[in-house]
Parts: C-alpha cells; structure tokens; sequence
C-alpha cells in the first residue's frame, strides 16, 4: 500500500520533464568536444531517426547548414586546397562541427515534436536550475578558498580573482564565463515573457555573476526595448529590477568594473582620458603620482614629499584630551592600477604568444609593432580588415576564402597555440590569410598587458566568420535559411523575437556555432516557443 501511493508521485515527476533532453542538453552543451560526441552518440542510440526533412521549401531543419557545408566543398575544389594533407584535417573537423549541428538541432526537434508545451517549459526550467546550483557551487568555492564574502574586491594571489572573477564563474558548460553569461541573459528574457519573477532574478544575478560588460550591455539594450514596446506593468516593474540588479552590481560590488567598462568605452570612441578609481581623500601629491608617468627618480622626489607632508600635518594636528596624536585620513590604493592587476612573472600563455611573433614577426604588420595608444579596438580592427580583404579579392567575395582561412574557431584550433583545446602538433596549419589578418590581432592584444584582454579586443565573431570564410553566399544563406526559418513564425513568437535580437547582438562576441553549445539552447527556445504560439500562460 505504501509502494503505491509512493509510486504516484515518482510517476508525476518522471512526466514533469523529458529527463532525456535534460540530460543530453547538459552533456552536449559541456566544453569538452568528447562528452558532446557522446551526448549525440547516446540521444541517437535512444532515439534513432535519420530524417532530416531538408528541402528549400517549408524544410524539417535550416537548410543554412547545408549550405555553408556545400560552400566550402566548393571552396576546396576551386582553390585546390585538397591536396594538402594538413588542410585536409581542418576541412574535416570543419565539416565534423557543422554536422555535430545537425545532428543536435535534429535530436531537440524530434523532442520538441513528441512532448507537450508544458513538458518542454519545464524541461528548459529544469535546467536553468541546474545551471544556477553550479553558478552558486563556482561562486561559494571561491569565497571558501579565499575566505572573502566578495572576490570581486580580493587583491591577494596577484588579483587571481578581483575584476576576473566572472571568469571562474563558468556555470553547467564549464565553459568561458560568457558562455554562461549568454546562458543566463537568455533566461533573462525567457521567464520576463513567461512572468516566472524568481527564475528571472536568479537568472540575472547568475549573469551579473559572470562579469561579462558585454553581454550586459546587450541584454540592457533588449530590456529597454521590451519597457518600452512590450511589456506589461508587473513586467515593467520587474526590467527596473533587474537594471537596479546590475548597478548594485557595477557600484558596490564590483566597482572596478565600472571603470574596466568606461575604459572600453573612451577606447571604442577615440578618447584617450582614462576613468580612474581613486578615492575622494586623494591628496594631490599622490593623484600627480597615479595620472602621470614618472621616471624612478621623479617618483622618489613625490614619495619624499609626500611623506614629508604627513610629518608636518602630524605637527601641526592639536594634542586631544587622550595625548594620543590624531593619525592623517590615508588614501587608499587604485585597486585597478598595474601593480595590482598582474602578476610578476609573464604567463606561460603569453609567453608562448610572445614566442610566436618573435619567430614570425615578419608575417604580422600589427603584432611585431607592438601596442600603441588610442589604437582601435581588436573588433573594430577585424572588421575593417574583413571589408578590407574582399574588397580586395573580389573573386573570394561571393564564397570566402574557404574553411579555416580566415576566421573560425577551427582556424584558431589548427594553429596548436593552445587556442580551443589540443591540436595534433605535426599538422598545424596556418593560411597566410588567417595569420596577417585576425589571427595576428588576437596576437597583438593577448600579448600585451592584462588589461588588453578583453573581448572587444579578439576577431571572434559568427558575422566576420561567415563573410571571410563563406563570403556573401554565407551571409546570404544565413540570412535567408536560418534567421528566417524562424522569423517566418514571427506572428506566433513572443519571447522568440527578442531572443533572436539578443543572439544577433552576441554574434559579434563569439564563434557560437563552432561552439556547439548556445546555439542549440536558442533553438530549442524557438522552437518551442513556435510549438506554444497561442498559449494562455504566455502574454505580453
């Protein structure tokens, strides 16, 4: 008697979520490529089905990875590239990434297919979850390890964590940090439109948690839009929140991010003044010694006057009642100054950077210079230079310069630098095209102090993969067989717009396909938003 009324609610929580996808999203969506093959090889080995349903018209699936697909074996065939051995290896695992696509986009449509609305909502919730346990587990580790409540303030093991502490925050992929970030921002706008309030603070506190300047940005940008266009007043209320959320963020708890953004800011538009966190009890003396470069010298001269200073502020400060002499207001350091931002010792990654344009320095007009000040951002650098390169080779724009040429997480893969895991050292394959262009601006910045580190300064990007590699017909397929795969259901979509809106933004951050990760999350969103249309508990 007790096993039966047991069983009943292990039989409502077996029909909660499709456990399968849950399971097969967190292994797929994982950073290790071999747990993401395994992930297809088990969901195939469960539910196995071949059919594809490609076609130009009303396709099953985007006919867009077929097409890129097709435009690189074309590629190959018309600059002859099959004939070396070392490219043969990157169009294959090339190739292998645009079909890992399919087969997990095919995988999320059969589920979306057979469960109900109501299953799937609870499945994505299911592992938002998931998600927000593992972010909270990143975060609680650090504070024990350090013993500080907030690490986005702790100076000590040369700033290990302090403004890079979103890096450690990597969430259910174990993935970079803005993996998670876009996860969460994702979130964000889902349970807005969905009116679930707890799902989406949580959401938005595990992003903020991430420390991604960027996709914040974006993600207020889209907040914005809904507040002012598409949004109810418990809505409305809970956008202000989520915007409070993020200045209590950039202000008291990481405050030097704010000053890392600003910087970014002036950066992106040619200014050259610096925003400096110091405090307001700065005395002159030292602001002279933190705005200026001084010489050795120089700076021995400052540090004996001000200490100087000190001693005939202490003579001069009355004797109070206690005999005790009242001790100077002392300023307190720039946290986000160069002392405090970097180790001692270069890192064996820079090194191996640094390295690599000494044996080189020839073949990179960028990198061998050296880092100048009021220089473009990387992202703005690799723009011009993808506009740059087709304008120039008008016989490369109609298709790209072809798989692994320009610009793609496999071309940074195949170099062996140690970019996106392990490569085999005896078939490194470097086209010159990659090595002037976008591989030497990554060279450039990651080289250089710390603080060059950034995500405005790197060539990733699905939009100058596409151009470079896949040339117009790759923009153009992507436009006209995927975006509007989608698109086409946009009467029926409500949280699908802004999503899609987001993800164009985040295209400009990352090679998210080649990532095999954020893009079948998004898809699985739309399609079941498409599958929900007309739902009751959806309105906006």
């Amino acid at each position: 008697m007790n096993f039966k009324a047991a069983d009943i609610p292990l039989k409502k929580l077996a029909g909660f979520a499709d456990w399968k996808l849950l399971a097969f999203l967190v292994l797929f969506m994982d950073v290790k490529l071999v747990v993401k093959v395994v992930a297809i090889v088990l969901m195939y080995l469960t539910q196995f089905d071949l059919r594809f349903g490609f076609r130009f018209k009303n396709s099953r699936l985007p006919l867009f990875y077929l097409l890129v697909i097709g435009i690189a074996v074309l590629n190959g065939l018309l600059y002859k590239s099959y004939f070396n051995l070392r490219y043969d290896l990157v169009f294959v695992t090339g190739i292998g990434f645009w079909l890992l696509c399919i087969l997990a986009l095919h995988q999320v449509k059969l589920s979306v297919e057979k469960n109900t609305a109501e299953v799937l909502h609870n499945t994505i919730l299911a592992f938002f979850v998931l998600n927000a346990a593992v972010t909270a587990f990143n975060l609680f580790s650090i504070i024990a390890e350090i013993h500080t409540i907030n690490p986005y303030l702790y100076q000590g093991q040369n700033q290990k964590y302090f403004i890079g502490t979103g890096d450690y925050i990597k969430g259910i992929t174990f993935d970079v940090s803005i993996t998670n970030a876009v996860l969460n921002a994702l979130g964000v706008i889902y349970f807005l439109i969905r009116k679930n309030a707890l799902m989406q603070l949580i959401c938005m506190a595990a992003l903020l948690l991430s420390g991604s300047n960027a996709v914040n940005l974006m993600l207020t940008g889209i907040l914005v839009l809904l507040f002012l266009f598409k949004s109810t007043k418990d809505q409305k209320c809970l956008i202000a929140i989520c915007v409070m959320f993020l200045a209590v963020f950039m202000i008291n708890v990481s405050p030097q991010n704010s000053n890392y953004a600003a910087n970014a800011f002036n950066k992106l538009f040619h200014k050259d003044k610096r925003v400096i966190l110091v405090s307001t009890h700065t005395t002159p003396i030292l602001q002279a010694a933190i705005n200026l470069s001084k010489t050795e010298e120089e700076q021995k001269k400052i540090a004996t006057h001000y200490l100087d200073s000190i001693s005939l502020l202490r003579r001069s400060k009355a004797m109070p009642a206690s005999g005790k002499v009242i001790e100077p207001d002392l300023p307190r350091p720039n946290l986000d100054s160069k002392p405090y931002w970097e180790a001692p010792d270069t890192t064996p990654m820079r090194r191996i950077l640094l390295q690599f344009i000494a044996v080189n320095r020839s073949e990179l007009p960028i990198s061998a210079v050296g880092h100048k000040p009021g220089m473009l951002p990387g992202k703005v650098i690799a723009l011009q230079q993808v506009t740059d390169f087709l304008l120039q080779h008008p016989f490369k724009m109609l298709t790209g310069d072809g798989l692994g040429n320009f610009s793609s997480k496999v071309a940074f893969k195949a170099t062996d630098l140690g970019f996106n895991g392990n490569y085999l050292a005896k078939y490194v394959y470097i086209s010159k095209d990659f090595l002037t262009h976008h591989l030497d601006i990554y060279l450039h910045f990651f080289s250089e102090q710390p603080e060059l580190h950034s995500i405005l300064n790197d060539p990733n990007s699905v939009y100058f993969q596409l151009l470079g590699e896949y040339g117009l017909m790759g923009l153009l397929a992507f436009c006209v067989f995927y975006l509007w795969y989608f698109l086409r259901h946009y009467h029926k979509l409500s949280y699908g717009i802004p999503i899609l809106l987001f993800v164009l933004g985040i295209f400009f951050l990352e090679y998210w396909f080649e990532q095999l990760s954020i893009m079948v999350f998004v898809e699985l969103l739309l399609l079941v938003n498409i599958k929900d249309a007309g739902h009751k508990t959806i309105t906006t």
